[in-house]
């Protein structure tokens, strides 16, 4: 599939803001079965510089100081980008997941520092001994590593509900298990949290989903929005993606723009101000289809 993706957010300050200084995950990520075709951020105001860079994780970033006077800032992410549907996958014929556990938190296992550093808690996925248990009930002795990922992935579709009111980016992830009920940030952040507190490395991917209207329903401009998943890795397949607030195994309608720790590694836009006092934002996203 080829999608045209359009990430426009703004943001509007009550008083004049002096000036800004904002880093930007919004370039996609040139990750296995993933093409990008196209890329254009533009920002206004103009910054006063500009700078591109490859994070600790590997993700484009972009750094912009603006030095200006504004009350208002749009950052508009536009790329072409092509996705194609992995390969079968059999999680059954994978390392049981305490071997897997073991060879990651073992250092004379040489594993791969870029596989063992996924398997550390941050600052929201840390474990407590009720998150460790309900990861426990998907993961008994000696379960197939990717078969215990997806039955938790299944597990948290179920027992809990998508609810955009009932939290935000800083809502701990005990009160997301507690009350059953959030976002794709939550649901990924609470799986993670689960895998690592059985020292198995998985990481956070943010990107963009196609969404479907009704049918019946013509599609609205820029009702779409970020998503958020996971990925396992076992040593027969690496990295595996996995969608607990779907309850699947992504295709070739998941875009991904970055992959970290957690939310706080890979935010679209994060930045201080000098000035601006009150603020609103409003971000559209469109994903469409090309083919």
């Amino acid at each position: 599939m080829m999608y045209d993706v359009s990430h426009r957010t703004v943001y509007r300050y009550s008083t004049p803001v002096v000036q800004s200084q904002h880093i930007v995950h919004m370039s996609p990520r040139p990750v296995d079965r993933q093409r990008i075709r196209g890329h254009v951020l533009s920002i206004e105001p103009s910054p006063t510089i500009r700078t591109e860079r490859i994070d600790y994780f590997g993700n484009r970033v972009v750094l912009f100081d603006i030095e200006q006077e504004h009350r208002e800032l749009i950052v508009h992410a536009r790329s072409t980008i092509g996705v194609t549907a992995p390969g079968a996958i059999d999680f059954s014929a994978t390392t049981p997941w305490d071997e897997v556990a073991h060879r990651i938190s073992s250092p004379r296992a040489g594993t791969d520092i870029e596989v063992a550093r996924y398997a550390c808690a941050s600052r929201h996925t840390r474990t407590t001994h009720d998150i460790a248990a309900y990861a426990r009930k998907s993961f008994p002795a000696g379960r197939p590593v990717l078969q215990g990922a997806w039955d938790l992935v299944e597990r948290i579709y179920d027992d809990f509900t998508f609810d955009p009111t009932a939290t935000d980016i800083s809502t701990p992830v005990t009160q997301v298990l507690a009350q059953r009920r959030g976002v794709c940030q939550d649901f990924s952040h609470l799986a993670l949290a689960c895998l690592r507190s059985l020292r198995l490395s998985a990481r956070y991917v943010s990107g963009y989903i196609l969404t479907r209207p009704p049918v019946g329903t013509p599609r609205l401009a820029g009702a779409d929005a970020s998503h958020a998943w996971i990925s396992v890795w076992s040593p027969e397949y690496g990295w595996v993606d996995f969608d607990p607030t779907n309850g699947l195994t992504p295709k070739d309608e998941h875009i991904t723009i970055a992959y970290a720790r957690d939310y706080d590694d890979v935010s679209p836009i994060g930045g201080i101000l000098l000035g601006g006092n009150e603020h609103s934002v409003h971000v559209g996203v469109d994903v469409i289809p090309q083919g």
